[in-house]
């Protein structure tokens, strides 16, 4: 039953002429916070008080009229205050405008909860965005929450859908060594070395094209990465430091491609210890779409036997898969590819048919050399192969 209001402890409750009743209580702050609505009766309001006065012993009470402001402004505010790379502000600011503020922009920060939430990301799946486009959007929404619960504007992140954050996709091409190699012949002179690269170090597209003289240690058999180069949407370079901390790193090179640079450096580069190694033939940084038109990388791709649809990044792939089948580590396999997580690197550690197949090989090795020698022995141990 209700207290009455003289012998209310928490907070009042009074009755409105509607016959509908209002609750309220005085905030840490001295401020008098009423409940966002009305309530049928008195014992329902005195409920909604007993939840406040909860958090409040709790020390989990958060002002409600920090919650009140519309997400699109804080989400605005959150991605031009962050700490982030320029490419990842653009791309954040595209999904915002995009796939996010015209859902979410104009609802306040506090109600949008786990269902809206379900909601939103849906009728994203149904609009026929890219499950990676939702994914990456998701996970934009998710981190302006988790800065939405540090400020104490809401209690809890409602993004808590499993598996939401990440997009299944297909499987990239590899191409063989042989491939590799007639890619590079056929793309040309100026370019053969950085098609070889990209595949035999695993560099990044913006980490090749922003390496310099000083970069390339033929002596040691290794190159530096130090910097890289972001182009961003209207074609403009920024050169700026690795993706992460793990991004700074030394790569060894094998020996055949420390004879390819040798040639390269002294035919296509210039002298200084600044100069870029690799240049369009006007000296310029090569930019994406331009590189593609003038190499005829489709044309060529198709030329050589690779499947429509190979990317540049595909030879990092490519680089990748090679590294992992010579027997590389994990951890050499992070470091090889600048990353600072084992996630990426697992990715080349998975069980191949081919892989399988040389285990089994071993396996059988080594039961018939153990077998063997039982049976010189006098042993009776032999595996005989069941009918």
């Amino acid at each position: 039953m209700a207290n009455k209001p003289g012998k209310r402890r928490f907070g009042n409750v009074r009755k409105l002429k509607s016959g509908r009743y209002q609750a309220s209580y005085l905030g840490p702050d001295g401020v008098r916070r009423f409940a966002p609505n009305t309530f049928a009766d008195e014992t329902t309001a005195d409920r909604w008080l007993t939840v406040r006065q909860a958090d409040l012993i709790r020390g989990e009470w958060n002002d409600p009229d920090l919650a009140r402001i519309a997400f699109g402004n804080y989400g605005t505010s959150w991605i031009d205050e962050h700490e982030m790379s320029p490419t990842t502000r653009e791309l954040y600011k595209i999904l915002f405008r995009l796939h996010i503020e015209p859902f979410l922009g104009k609802k306040e920060l506090g109600k949008i909860g786990p269902e809206t939430i379900r909601k939103w990301r849906k009728d994203l799946q149904e609009a026929g965005r890219s499950a990676d486009t939702v994914a990456k959007s998701y996970r934009l929404v998710r981190a302006i929450m988790t800065t939405a619960v540090d400020d104490e504007r809401i209690k809890r992140n409602p993004c808590r859908i499993k598996g939401a954050d990440t997009a299944a996709r297909a499987e990239r091409p590899v191409a063989t060594v042989k491939q590799v190699y007639a890619l590079a012949e056929a793309i040309g002179p100026r370019f053969r070395v950085f098609i070889l690269a990209a595949a035999l170090t695993g560099l990044r597209w913006g980490e090749l094209i922003a390496l310099r003289r000083m970069d390339v240690d033929l002596d040691e058999a290794e190159i530096r990465v130090q910097r890289s180069i972001a182009e961003l949407n209207g074609g403009k370079l920024i050169v700026k430091g690795p993706k992460s901390a793990a991004g700074r790193r030394t790569v060894p090179i094998p020996a055949v491609l420390v004879d390819e640079l040798r040639v390269h450096l002294r035919n296509h580069v210039e002298p200084g210890a600044d100069s870029l190694v690799f240049t369009g033939p006007r000296g310029g940084t090569p930019k994406r779409g331009s590189w593609r038109s003038t190499v005829k990388w489709t044309a060529t791709v198709k030329k050589v036997g690779l499947p429509a649809g190979f990317h540049f990044h595909d030879l990092r792939h490519t680089g990748n898969h090679l590294a992992s089948k010579s027997g590389a580590s994990t951890k050499e396999l992070m470091h090889r590819m600048g990353h600072g997580s084992m996630r990426a690197a697992l990715i080349y550690q998975h069980n191949t048919d081919e892989r399988a197949r040389e285990i089994a090989a071993r396996l059988n090795d080594i039961v018939a050399r153990e077998t063997k020698g039982d049976d010189e022995d006098g042993a009776a141990g032999v595996l005989v192969p069941s009918p």
